[in-house]
Formats: C-alpha cells, structure tokens, sequence
C-alpha cells in the first residue's frame, strides 16, 4: 500500500507542477522504483519496456490513421462535407447546426481526433453560423459538443490506443463504435432541436439548384467513399487495421491531388510533418505508460484495485457504472489517452473477474473519457473552439452544459445497457 501512496503522490505531484503527463509517467514511475530497490531500477529493464510499449504492429495503425486525416483535410475535404451535410438539413429550421452535427459526424470517420476535428470545421463553420444571425458563443458550443464523435467513429485514435493497451481486436472495437456514434449524433440533434425552438432559429439559406446539388453530392462522395472502403475492407478481412491505415493514406493522396486537386506538393509536407509531431506525442505517451504499467504491476496495484472493487465483481452492471462514474471525474483533470494508458492495465483484471467483455468496456470506456475534451478546467476542445469562434471559456461552458450533461446520460445508458452496443456489433463483425 505503501508503494502505491508513493506512485500516486508522485504522479500527481508531478501533473499538479505541470510537468507533461509523460514524462510524470516516467518519473514517478523511477521514483517508485528507487523506493523498491533491486533490479526494479535497472535501467536495461526501463528501457526495455519503453521499447515495449511502441513494439506494437497494430500501433502502427495510430501514425497512418493520423496522417490520412491531415491529408484529407488539406486536400479539399472540409468544405466539401460542410456543403454535402447543407444539401439534406440547411434548409429546415436551426439548418446550419444540424449541417455541423451531420459534418462532424462525416468528418469523424476520416480523421479520428475531436481536436483536429474541431480545428477544422470550426474555423469554417462558427462564422458561417455567425453571420447568419447565430448566437456565436452557442455556436462554439454546438461545434465542440458535436466533435466529440470523432473519437468514437472509427477509425478512431482512442480505440487504437485502448486496443493495444487491453490487447482485443482493433476491427471488432471499430465496428462496435459504429452505433454509439449513431446515438451521439441523435443525441445531439434532440438537443439542438430543443435550443433551435427555444430561441427561434430559422433557416436563411438558399436552396441550391439541381445542378449545384448534384456536384455537391458527387463531390462529397469520394471523401465518403474512405470509411467505406476501411470498414467494408476490415469486416471481410482483406486488410488488418494496419493495413487499412496505409489504405487510406493512399486513398487521400489520391483524391486530393487527382480527383479534388487541392493538395499540392508543400501541403503533402506539412501534413506528413504534423502527422509525425501528434502520432510521436501519443508513442512516447504510450511507451511511458507501459514503464508506468510495470512498475504498477510488480507494486500489487492491481491486487489492490481488485480488493478494492471487489464487491462489486458479482454485480457487473453496478460496476459498469460505478467506473464510468470515476471516468468522468478523473476526465475534468486529464487527457483522453494518458486516462487510457493508465487506466487500462489496472482495470482489465478487473473486468475479466467480473465477466465483462473488453471489447464492450472499451467503447463505453473510450466514451466516457472523451467526455472531458468538453469539461473545464482542461476542456482541450472547448479551448480549440473559443479559438476557432473567437469567444471566451466563460461564454461557451453554458451552450456546452446541456450538450455534455445528455451525452453523459448516453453513457450511464450504454452501462445499464449492453445490448444497445453488442447487438449492433453482432451484426457489423
């Protein structure tokens, strides 16, 4: 018990002086060991389980993924899904904040990541939204509630991340992601139809022609034609999740540069140097965090964890929500995938004792955790989206409430109810 208070103090201490959750990985991690003594600070042995932490195939999907985001962002894409999102719902009342949801739900299942996301359609989206007579700060709000699917949508970096932590199937994780993201977006456009009402938004913008339309929808069909292609080629097994990153790598070369001739040679550089800075950031998180898994585990942290939540083994339900309750809270003081790499390890004994599938765990999981992207006093995406819309924190924690307090009934719901995500994984897998 000992070594755990130590581990703790340690971490926390090291976040609260604001030290980046990495490196506080590793150093409460060699501080713990010092305090043991022996082999646990030889240095071969931290170093090998750095090492161990990125040996990864299947985390070789993370980088590809990432890189086939910024590519089709730059390539043309965004406006291209803003405009193939307003052909169906721009002209119904509240019409621009229903065409945010539907884009950021499409651009979900090519990029993956809230905050690239809300970088990205924000920047376009909150002044058109604006300048059509919406309330900015609501605006913002909507934008940054929305992108919260981008993480649940496959391909998913989160779901990347937790497979390799959890060692289950990145491809049954992906599918199973499919109908949460179906329920966020439903729950999201229940919301706004209640704020649209309330403050008697109507819809300004002209229809388009049938001509315009048609290039419209024919645009945006090759950039819907990726997770398409991903999710058809993962279900049948013609390519591993792996595979499927290089997959779209290729693809989004491809129509940038031939089919939306948008990306061009400095932008192929700008995108490969990005991608390599955000997938390098969750690797060295990633290999720290097994160092951190290490020294936990030889300290009995999981023995202890089991102990502990031991009466609530026989009742996995109750025990669903009681760790969906302690992802929540812990999400308002951290980010999405340091909460996953030290969670994970300690919570998979857990979960086997008590039966629960890991694959189910993790999506709900994952869900719960990206609910803090939108929860101050970190809030990484409420700060990406007062950026885009040029609003204060202050101005946009109300507009987010009612969009955060649903989204974190879905996820008590998705704990009482495992069939609403296993039914429907059933059926894709």
């Amino acid at each position: 018990m000992l070594l755990l208070t130590l581990f703790l103090v340690y971490l926390i201490g090291a976040i609260a002086i604001g030290v980046p959750i990495a490196f506080a990985l590793l150093f409460c991690s060699v501080a713990t060991g010092l305090h043991m003594g022996g082999t646990a600070t030889n240095p071969a042995i931290i170093s090998a389980q750095l090492m161990r932490g990125t040996d990864s195939v299947t985390m070789m999907a993370l980088p590809f993924f990432v890189l086939a985001g910024e590519l089709m962002n730059r390539g043309g894409l965004t406006t291209r899904l803003i405009s193939f999102a307003n052909i169906f719902v721009g002209r119904v009342r509240g019409g621009l904040g229903y065409v945010t949801i539907f884009a950021c739900l499409m651009f979900a299942s090519l990029v993956g990541s809230a905050v690239a996301s809300t970088a990205a359609l924000g920047a376009i989206l909150i002044p058109m939204m604006a300048n059509s007579g919406y309330n900015r700060a609501k605006s913002a709000g909507l934008v940054a509630s929305a992108n919260l699917v981008s993480p649940i949508m496959p391909p998913s970096v989160p779901f990347i991340v937790y497979g390799v932590a959890a060692g289950v199937s990145i491809k049954s994780l992906f599918m199973g992601g499919i109908a949460p993201a179906v329920y966020l977006t439903a729950v999201m456009c229940i919301i706004w139809f209640i704020v649209s009402r309330k403050d008697n938004i109507r819809s300004t913008d002209p229809r388009p022609t049938a001509a315009e339309a048609a290039k419209i929808f024919l645009d945006g069909l090759w950039a819907l034609l990726l997770p398409v292609i991903i999710l058809v080629g993962l279900r049948s097994g013609v390519f591993t999740a792996t595979e499927a990153g290089v997959v779209a790598v290729v693809y989004a070369l491809i129509v940038g540069i031939f089919v939306y001739r948008e990306l061009k040679l400095p932008e192929v550089f700008t995108g490969l140097v990005s991608g390599a800075k955000m997938s390098a950031v969750v690797m060295f998180l990633a290999a720290t965090a097994q160092v951190a898994g290490y020294f936990m585990t030889i300290s009995g942290l999981p023995k202890i964890v089991i102990a502990l939540l031991e009466p609530l083994v026989e009742r996995p339900t109750l025990l669903m929500v009681v760790l969906m309750v302690i992802v929540l809270v812990v999400g308002l003081a951290m980010d999405v995938v340091p909460t996953i790499l030290i969670l994970t390890p300690i919570l998979v004994p857990v979960l086997n004792a008590a039966g629960i599938d890991l694959v189910y765990f993790g999506i709900v999981f994952v869900l719960a955790n990206v609910l803090g992207l939108t929860s101050p006093p970190v809030g990484p995406v409420l700060n990406v989206a007062c950026a885009a819309g040029r609003v204060k924190m202050d101005e946009i924690i109300a507009p987010v409430i009612p969009y955060w307090l649903a989204q974190s009934a879905l996820v008590v719901v998705l704990a009482l109810f495992p069939p609403l995500i296993m039914v429907p994984l059933g059926w894709l897998v």
